[in-house]
């Protein structure tokens, strides 16, 4: 009589599938690139594994782990389990991380509840010492869900995933599993697009390179073969001149990269940013973070002020004052009330008058709206 196979939980000890745990290795895959229907990728077998025998591809389009982990992760200095917990501790400290460490929590806790419906892809490679490690294609998310949960609950024995050995892992694949899990970033669209042209041209990453971005930005310095957009397209489903948008955003530094990505900035924004000298990007990356700006907003505050229009020189892009931000911010202010009717007013004037006088600044903002009223009422007096 056949076993009874029992529902299974991505969090449940396995005693019989337990294996020697490979040491971490600096290692990189290799990702090839099938050309016809019969050399697809297909499942080799099946295999339960803990996170500690597996390691998640540096090369991901979808970055998920913060950048000051990284190395260390990656380096083998720590485990997966030291790097879920300084990366909890970051999210406490900086609201960019917090929405990502939510949701991989909330997925962790679905495998508790109805077991892992989906698995994790990849296939064995082997490091310098010559041991072996699952390295990742597809279900980072999965890996890195299950190492927070068990942190967070401080489980006693490793979890067990459920893993697929596949023969030929493709970023073709990778990009489309990031797409269907969750929509990308502008960030990670970018070197999802990057990665396709890359990987069509037989460029692998270096496993020496320290900055994955770098292996990104070569995709700007190819020259396309003809064809090479087509293959793309489908995958990507986004047209040409809208792909070649997002390659632009490779054009930040590693640092302002790495904040678009946390705060999930949109293209339109980056792509005003972009349009200031390189000298400002940063400050104006912040500032949209900081203040919520539209790509609209940033047109608006970056505009010439009128006086100068007259001046030989033609006009260019600056950095926005002090009293430019204030006016884009009470500017949307003014219009999210606008429109409403009296009681819907009165209830969301009555909501922020709580929210400010629970916020501590109640008394600041009281001082500067009866100030500028002030002089909003003398210069109306004298037209």
């Amino acid at each position: 009589m056949a076993p009874t196979r029992k529902r299974f939980s991505a969090f449940e000890e396995d005693p019989e599938s337990a294996q020697a745990e490979p040491a971490i290795q600096k290692i990189t895959p290799s990702f090839t690139q099938p050309k016809k229907a019969e050399e697809l990728p297909q499942v080799e077998r099946i295999e339960r594994l803990k996170p500690s025998q597996m390691m998640p591809d540096r090369f991901q389009p979808r970055r998920l782990l913060p950048a000051s982990i990284r190395n260390a992760f990656y380096g083998g200095a720590i485990s997966c389990y030291q790097a879920a917990e300084r990366w909890l501790a970051l999210a406490h400290q900086d609201s960019g991380y917090q929405g990502t460490i939510d949701r991989l929590i909330s997925m962790g806790s679905s495998f508790e509840e109805h077991g892992q419906i989906k698995p994790i892809t990849g296939s064995w490679d082997s490091g310098p010492g010559g041991q072996y490690i699952f390295m990742i294609e597809t279900g980072e998310r999965r890996f890195w869900a299950a190492c927070l949960q068990y942190v967070i609950h401080a489980e006693k024995q490793e979890p067990f995933l459920r893993v697929e050995v596949i023969k030929n892992p493709t970023r073709q694949r990778q990009v489309l599993e990031n797409r269907h899990a969750e929509q990308p970033s502008s960030v990670s669209q970018a070197c999802e697009v990057a990665s396709l042209i890359l990987a069509e041209l037989g460029i692998a990453p270096n496993s020496n390179t320290v900055d994955e971005f770098e292996f990104f930005r070569q995709a700007r310095l190819q020259r396309m073969p003809a064809g090479l957009w087509d293959k793309i397209t489908p995958i990507m489903q986004l047209t040409r001149p809208r792909m070649v948008q997002l390659l632009n955003i490779l054009q930040l530094n590693t640092p302002q990269l790495e904040l678009a990505d946390r705060y999930r900035l949109p293209e339109r924004v980056i792509r005003e940013v972009l349009g200031l000298p390189a000298d400002q990007w940063e400050r104006m990356l912040r500032l949209s973070i900081q203040e919520s700006l539209t790509s609209d907003d940033i047109i608006e505050i970056t505009e010439t002020n009128p006086k100068k229009q007259a001046a030989p020189k033609s006009p260019s892009k600056t950095a926005p004052n002090p009293s430019e931000i204030a006016w884009v911010g009470l500017r949307r202010f003014s219009s999210a009330l606008m429109d409403l009717d009296e009681i819907i007013l009165s209830q969301a004037l009555d909501d922020i008058a709580d929210t400010l006088v629970t916020s501590g600044r109640a008394e600041t903002t009281l001082r500067f709206l009866d100030e500028l009223s002030i002089l909003i009422q003398a210069r109306l007096s004298r037209m």
